[in-house]
């Protein structure tokens, strides 16, 4: 028996009812941001009038749609923990699934093994979708991600021609604002600890450090570039390596907060002064910048807004099932505080 000889509203008759189509109503009931917000309210308005509820089983069956999202981690969960980036994601995807009838399902892959069994649940197609935090260049489930034609979302990008939908904020433009902004205030040794060289993000804040340095007419120097990891131990053993190569370093970028925390313990235990004898700025603006002493000038990208925009652009590819890909770079800007 049907749902119409049953009593039982359908979902023509609520199109009907909103004045709207049968496509614009099942977008509002899978959560699809590309619907107006007047269509929005009648569709909602008219569900509520006619008391209609979505058989998820059939809905399920026939869009062969699970109602789920993997949040894939790549990394250990020592640093899922222990940086704010990741929270700051999380709570963004949260903020915008918490409306629609996805479950977020968190996945940390540490190991190959690991890997070798998500791959097995993506190709079984345990989820809808999956959205990728922490983009390493040689990481694989991108590409089987494009092969399964799963509908995937990056926080960032493996390369300037990534092929999968991305959300990224202005690195260059960020790390470049920041050297700059100590290059302006009469430092001439600036240094940098960037991060790890696999990931096109800090690939990115090193260039424009690069960028910064050349444009100032000062000479660039190996010695004055350090790498690190994004951890705090890694800005501790870079800050480590600059002391000892480069001993009139005035100044420092470091390509995360974190990293510049660590930076600045190290600068506590050799004697150095922040920012009298060394300037030091990180990137994020993370809630460590604003509680590290002295208070640390940082570079902010909109961390919570990548994961609201990630989870906005990985709902329209499953709703619509586009073969259009999203590219988003959100801007950056400069957050001046004591440590320069």
């Amino acid at each position: 028996m049907n749902g119409r000889h049953s009593g039982r509203p359908t979902l023509e008759e609520v199109a009907v009812r909103a004045g709207v189509g049968r496509g614009t109503v099942s977008r509002v009931i899978n959560g699809s941001p590309r619907v107006s917000d007047r269509a929005k309210a009648a569709v909602e308005a008219a569900i509520a009038e006619l008391g209609y509820v979505p058989n998820r089983a059939a809905r399920a069956l026939a869009g062969n749609r699970t109602d789920a999202i993997a949040l894939v981690i790549p990394e250990p969960e020592t640093r899922l923990f222990a940086e704010p980036y990741f929270s700051d994601i999380i709570r963004g995807i949260g903020a915008e699934l918490a409306d629609t009838d996805m479950q977020l399902l968190l996945t940390l892959i540490r190991t190959p093994k690991e890997r070798t069994r998500f791959a097995q649940y993506l190709a079984a197609h345990r989820v809808d979708g999956v959205l990728l935090v922490s983009v390493h260049e040689d990481d694989p489930l991108p590409d089987l991600l494009e092969q399964l034609e799963m509908p995937a979302v990056l926080n960032g990008r493996r390369s300037d021609l990534e092929s999968v939908s991305y959300v990224d904020a202005d690195n260059v433009g960020g790390a470049r604002s920041a050297v700059a902004h100590l290059i302006a205030r009469g430092r001439r040794q600036v240094a940098t600890i960037t991060g790890p060289q696999d990931m096109y993000v800090a690939r990115c804040r090193l260039d424009g450090y690069h960028q910064a340095v050349d444009e100032a007419g000062l000479a660039p120097s190996d010695t004055l570039v350090a790498h690190g990891d994004f951890t705090e131990q890694g800005g501790r053993r870079a800050m480590r390596e600059l002391l000892e190569r480069a001993p009139g370093v005035d100044a420092v970028f470091a390509a995360s907060d974190v990293m510049a925390a660590g930076a600045r313990a190290v600068l506590r235990e050799a004697g150095r002064r922040v920012p009298e004898d060394v300037a030091l700025i990180g990137f994020e603006d993370s809630a460590i910048a604003r509680h590290m002493d002295p208070a640390l000038t940082s570079v902010r990208q909109p961390t919570e807004e990548m994961g609201r925009t990630m989870a906005r652009v990985l709902l329209e590819e499953i709703a619509e099932r586009a073969s259009v890909r999203r590219h988003v770079v959100l801007a950056t800007e400069l957050v001046q505080r004591d440590s320069v």
